[in-house]
Protein backbone atom coordinates (compact mmCIF):
# COMPACT_ATOMS: atom_id res chain seq x y z
CA UNK A 1 0.00 0.00 0.00
CA UNK A 2 1.26 3.43 -0.91
CA UNK A 3 2.27 5.72 1.90
CA UNK A 4 -0.37 8.35 2.62
CA UNK A 5 1.83 11.25 3.65
CA UNK A 6 5.37 12.47 3.21
CA UNK A 7 7.30 12.00 6.49
CA UNK A 8 9.98 14.45 5.37
CA UNK A 9 7.51 17.34 5.46
CA UNK A 10 6.27 19.23 8.53
CA UNK A 11 3.02 17.57 9.59
CA UNK A 12 2.01 19.27 12.83
CA UNK A 13 -1.49 20.75 12.94
CA UNK A 14 -0.24 24.29 12.43
CA UNK A 15 1.68 23.27 9.27
CA UNK A 16 -1.14 21.46 7.47
CA UNK A 17 -3.57 22.71 4.86
CA UNK A 18 -7.08 21.73 3.84
CA UNK A 19 -8.89 22.39 0.59
CA UNK A 20 -12.67 22.79 0.72
CA UNK A 21 -14.47 21.80 -2.46
CA UNK A 22 -17.88 22.65 -3.93
CA UNK A 23 -19.47 22.74 -7.35
CA UNK A 24 -21.72 25.05 -9.31
CA UNK A 25 -23.70 23.39 -12.06
CA UNK A 26 -23.96 19.64 -12.58
CA UNK A 27 -21.76 16.84 -13.87
CA UNK A 28 -24.24 15.40 -16.39
CA UNK A 29 -23.76 15.80 -20.14
CA UNK A 30 -26.91 17.44 -21.55
CA UNK A 31 -27.97 18.60 -24.99
CA UNK A 32 -28.38 22.21 -23.91
CA UNK A 33 -26.65 25.57 -24.14
CA UNK A 34 -28.17 26.85 -20.89
CA UNK A 35 -25.41 28.23 -18.67
CA UNK A 36 -26.39 26.32 -15.48
CA UNK A 37 -26.21 22.98 -17.31
CA UNK A 38 -23.53 23.60 -19.92
CA UNK A 39 -20.79 24.65 -17.50
CA UNK A 40 -19.62 22.84 -14.37
CA UNK A 41 -17.42 24.75 -11.94
CA UNK A 42 -15.38 23.01 -9.29
CA UNK A 43 -14.36 25.63 -6.75
CA UNK A 44 -11.67 24.97 -4.19
CA UNK A 45 -10.49 27.24 -1.38
CA UNK A 46 -7.64 26.20 0.88
CA UNK A 47 -6.51 27.39 4.27
CA UNK A 48 -3.59 26.75 6.54
CA UNK A 49 -5.07 25.26 9.71
CA UNK A 50 -4.42 28.18 12.10
CA UNK A 51 -5.87 30.64 9.56
CA UNK A 52 -8.91 28.41 9.18
CA UNK A 53 -9.56 28.26 12.92
CA UNK A 54 -9.55 32.06 13.00
CA UNK A 55 -11.83 32.26 9.96
CA UNK A 56 -14.31 29.83 11.50
CA UNK A 57 -14.58 31.81 14.71
CA UNK A 58 -15.09 35.12 12.92
CA UNK A 59 -17.76 33.54 10.71
CA UNK A 60 -19.57 32.16 13.76
CA UNK A 61 -19.51 35.63 15.29
CA UNK A 62 -21.00 37.08 12.11
CA UNK A 63 -23.84 34.57 12.19
CA UNK A 64 -24.55 35.32 15.85
CA UNK A 65 -24.65 39.05 15.06
CA UNK A 66 -27.13 38.81 12.20
CA UNK A 67 -29.24 35.70 12.87
CA UNK A 68 -30.59 33.47 15.63
CA UNK A 69 -27.44 31.36 15.73
CA UNK A 70 -27.09 28.68 18.42
CA UNK A 71 -24.41 25.98 18.66
CA UNK A 72 -27.08 23.27 18.83
CA UNK A 73 -28.88 24.63 15.78
CA UNK A 74 -26.27 26.58 13.82
CA UNK A 75 -26.99 28.81 10.86
CA UNK A 76 -25.61 27.25 7.68
CA UNK A 77 -24.76 29.77 5.00
CA UNK A 78 -26.20 28.62 1.68
CA UNK A 79 -26.05 30.91 -1.32
CA UNK A 80 -29.45 30.06 -2.79
CA UNK A 81 -31.21 30.65 0.53
CA UNK A 82 -29.39 33.93 1.09
CA UNK A 83 -30.10 35.21 -2.44
CA UNK A 84 -33.78 34.33 -2.14
CA UNK A 85 -34.00 35.53 1.50
CA UNK A 86 -35.75 32.39 2.69
CA UNK A 87 -35.75 30.24 5.83
CA UNK A 88 -33.47 31.75 8.48
CA UNK A 89 -32.43 34.43 5.98
CA UNK A 90 -35.93 35.93 5.71
CA UNK A 91 -34.68 38.72 7.98
CA UNK A 92 -32.64 39.94 5.01
CA UNK A 93 -35.86 41.07 3.35
CA UNK A 94 -35.23 44.21 5.39
CA UNK A 95 -32.93 46.25 3.14
CA UNK A 96 -30.97 47.77 6.02
CA UNK A 97 -30.31 44.37 7.55
CA UNK A 98 -29.33 43.01 4.16
CA UNK A 99 -26.88 45.84 3.56
CA UNK A 100 -25.31 45.40 7.01
CA UNK A 101 -24.95 41.64 6.51
CA UNK A 102 -23.42 42.07 3.04
CA UNK A 103 -20.91 44.61 4.34
CA UNK A 104 -19.81 42.37 7.22
CA UNK A 105 -19.59 39.29 5.02
CA UNK A 106 -17.46 41.04 2.40
CA UNK A 107 -15.13 42.39 5.09
CA UNK A 108 -14.80 38.94 6.64
CA UNK A 109 -13.90 37.35 3.30
CA UNK A 110 -11.46 40.13 2.47
CA UNK A 111 -9.62 39.73 5.79
CA UNK A 112 -9.53 35.92 5.75
CA UNK A 113 -6.33 34.19 4.60
CA UNK A 114 -7.02 31.60 1.91
CA UNK A 115 -6.39 30.76 -1.75
CA UNK A 116 -8.99 30.05 -4.44
CA UNK A 117 -8.99 27.99 -7.64
CA UNK A 118 -11.99 27.86 -9.97
CA UNK A 119 -12.08 25.22 -12.71
CA UNK A 120 -14.87 25.60 -15.26
CA UNK A 121 -15.64 22.70 -17.60
CA UNK A 122 -17.52 23.41 -20.84
CA UNK A 123 -19.40 20.14 -21.18
CA UNK A 124 -20.90 21.02 -24.56
CA UNK A 125 -17.44 21.72 -26.01
CA UNK A 126 -16.12 18.52 -24.38
CA UNK A 127 -18.81 16.40 -26.01
CA UNK A 128 -18.35 18.19 -29.34
CA UNK A 129 -14.59 17.58 -29.31
CA UNK A 130 -14.46 14.05 -27.90
CA UNK A 131 -17.90 12.57 -28.46
CA UNK A 132 -18.84 9.57 -26.36
CA UNK A 133 -15.21 9.21 -25.25
CA UNK A 134 -15.28 12.54 -23.41
CA UNK A 135 -13.95 12.13 -19.88
CA UNK A 136 -16.23 12.58 -16.91
CA UNK A 137 -16.35 16.29 -15.97
CA UNK A 138 -15.46 15.47 -12.36
CA UNK A 139 -12.23 13.79 -13.43
CA UNK A 140 -11.16 16.67 -15.65
CA UNK A 141 -12.16 19.36 -13.18
CA UNK A 142 -10.72 17.67 -10.12
CA UNK A 143 -7.51 16.92 -11.99
CA UNK A 144 -6.94 20.59 -12.75
CA UNK A 145 -7.90 21.63 -9.23
CA UNK A 146 -5.69 19.10 -7.43
CA UNK A 147 -2.82 19.85 -9.79
CA UNK A 148 -2.81 23.46 -8.62
CA UNK A 149 -3.33 22.64 -4.95
CA UNK A 150 -0.55 20.04 -4.99
CA UNK A 151 1.68 22.45 -6.88
CA UNK A 152 1.28 25.02 -4.13
CA UNK A 153 1.93 22.46 -1.38
CA UNK A 154 4.96 21.01 -3.14
CA UNK A 155 6.43 24.46 -3.63
CA UNK A 156 6.21 25.30 0.09
CA UNK A 157 7.07 21.73 1.20
CA UNK A 158 3.81 21.09 3.08
CA UNK A 159 0.98 18.56 3.04
CA UNK A 160 -2.79 18.90 3.00
CA UNK A 161 -6.05 17.08 2.44
CA UNK A 162 -9.38 17.74 0.72
CA UNK A 163 -12.95 17.97 2.04
CA UNK A 164 -16.17 18.01 0.02
CA UNK A 165 -19.81 18.30 0.95
CA UNK A 166 -21.55 14.92 1.10
CA UNK A 167 -24.34 14.86 -1.50
CA UNK A 168 -25.15 11.19 -1.25
CA UNK A 169 -24.72 7.99 -3.24
CA UNK A 170 -23.68 8.41 -6.84
CA UNK A 171 -22.24 11.93 -6.66
CA UNK A 172 -19.97 11.08 -3.72
CA UNK A 173 -18.83 7.86 -5.38
CA UNK A 174 -18.02 9.58 -8.68
CA UNK A 175 -16.05 12.33 -6.99
CA UNK A 176 -14.14 9.83 -4.85
CA UNK A 177 -13.30 7.73 -7.90
CA UNK A 178 -11.93 10.79 -9.68
CA UNK A 179 -9.89 11.78 -6.64
CA UNK A 180 -8.45 8.26 -6.25
CA UNK A 181 -7.53 8.08 -9.92
CA UNK A 182 -5.64 11.37 -9.76
CA UNK A 183 -3.96 10.44 -6.46
CA UNK A 184 -2.78 7.04 -7.65
CA UNK A 185 -2.03 7.62 -11.33
CA UNK A 186 -1.62 11.35 -11.85
CA UNK A 187 -3.23 13.07 -14.82
CA UNK A 188 -2.84 12.96 -18.59
CA UNK A 189 0.71 11.63 -18.47
CA UNK A 190 1.81 15.15 -17.51
CA UNK A 191 1.71 15.07 -13.71
CA UNK A 192 2.64 11.81 -11.96
CA UNK A 193 0.90 10.13 -9.06
CA UNK A 194 4.01 10.74 -6.97
CA UNK A 195 3.47 14.48 -7.38
CA UNK A 196 0.10 14.16 -5.63
CA UNK A 197 1.12 11.52 -3.11
CA UNK A 198 3.96 13.73 -1.85
CA UNK A 199 1.60 16.59 -1.05
CA UNK A 200 -1.81 15.05 -0.28
CA UNK A 201 -1.90 13.45 3.14
CA UNK A 202 -4.77 11.05 2.39
CA UNK A 203 -5.80 8.83 -0.49
CA UNK A 204 -9.43 9.46 0.50
CA UNK A 205 -11.61 12.53 0.18
CA UNK A 206 -13.15 13.69 3.42
CA UNK A 207 -16.92 14.25 3.34
CA UNK A 208 -19.17 16.24 5.65
CA UNK A 209 -22.90 16.88 5.58
CA UNK A 210 -24.13 20.46 5.10
CA UNK A 211 -25.60 20.39 8.62
CA UNK A 212 -22.12 19.80 10.09
CA UNK A 213 -21.49 23.56 9.89
CA UNK A 214 -18.14 23.37 8.08
CA UNK A 215 -17.10 26.98 7.46
CA UNK A 216 -14.84 26.16 4.51
CA UNK A 217 -17.61 24.33 2.68
CA UNK A 218 -19.98 27.25 3.27
CA UNK A 219 -17.39 29.63 1.83
CA UNK A 220 -16.92 27.41 -1.23
CA UNK A 221 -20.71 27.33 -1.69
CA UNK A 222 -20.86 31.14 -1.59
CA UNK A 223 -18.04 31.50 -4.14
CA UNK A 224 -18.85 28.76 -6.67
CA UNK A 225 -21.47 30.50 -8.83
CA UNK A 226 -20.01 34.03 -8.88
CA UNK A 227 -16.55 32.60 -9.64
CA UNK A 228 -17.96 30.52 -12.50
CA UNK A 229 -19.67 33.56 -14.00
CA UNK A 230 -16.50 35.64 -13.54
CA UNK A 231 -14.47 33.04 -15.48
CA UNK A 232 -17.09 32.91 -18.26
CA UNK A 233 -17.00 36.71 -18.56
CA UNK A 234 -13.20 36.67 -18.62
CA UNK A 235 -13.26 34.29 -21.60
CA UNK A 236 -16.20 36.16 -23.20
CA UNK A 237 -18.58 33.22 -23.02
CA UNK A 238 -21.17 35.56 -21.51
CA UNK A 239 -21.54 39.32 -21.51
CA UNK A 240 -24.09 39.95 -18.77
CA UNK A 241 -23.01 42.21 -15.93
CA UNK A 242 -22.75 40.77 -12.43
CA UNK A 243 -25.10 41.78 -9.64
CA UNK A 244 -23.62 44.48 -7.37
CA UNK A 245 -22.82 42.09 -4.51
CA UNK A 246 -21.22 39.55 -6.87
CA UNK A 247 -19.10 42.31 -8.41
CA UNK A 248 -17.86 43.40 -4.98
CA UNK A 249 -17.24 39.80 -3.95
CA UNK A 250 -15.21 38.96 -7.04
CA UNK A 251 -13.12 42.11 -6.75
CA UNK A 252 -11.97 40.60 -3.44
CA UNK A 253 -11.60 37.04 -4.75
CA UNK A 254 -9.46 38.20 -7.69
CA UNK A 255 -6.80 39.00 -5.08
CA UNK A 256 -7.17 35.57 -3.51
CA UNK A 257 -6.95 33.50 -6.68
CA UNK A 258 -4.00 31.14 -6.66
CA UNK A 259 -1.22 32.64 -8.76
CA UNK A 260 2.17 31.84 -10.23
CA UNK A 261 4.57 32.26 -7.34
CA UNK A 262 7.12 34.20 -9.41
CA UNK A 263 5.23 36.32 -11.94
CA UNK A 264 1.81 36.45 -10.18
CA UNK A 265 -0.03 35.18 -13.26
CA UNK A 266 -3.62 34.18 -12.45
CA UNK A 267 -4.81 32.59 -15.69
CA UNK A 268 -4.10 28.88 -15.59
CA UNK A 269 -3.23 29.04 -11.89
CA UNK A 270 -6.20 30.62 -10.14
CA UNK A 271 -8.78 29.79 -12.77
CA UNK A 272 -9.13 27.43 -15.72
CA UNK A 273 -11.65 27.04 -18.53
CA UNK A 274 -11.53 23.70 -20.35
CA UNK A 275 -11.68 23.37 -23.23
CA UNK A 276 -11.13 26.97 -24.27
CA UNK A 277 -12.43 26.48 -27.81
Amino acid sequence: MKQESNPSRPSAFEDRFRLYLDESGDHVYRETVEIPHRFLCLLGCWFKNPDYVEFHQVLENLKAKHFHHHPDNPVILHRDDIINRRRIFKVLQDDEKRAAFDTDLLQLIEEAKFHVVAVVIDKMAMRSAFGESAAHPYHIGLGFLLQRYAGYLNHINRIGDVMAEARGGKEDRLLQESYTRVYEHGIWGVTSGTYFQSSLSSRQLKYQQKKANISGLQLADLLGHPAKMWVLRYYRRIDENPAPFAAQLMSIIERKFNHHLYNNRLEGYGFVLYPKK
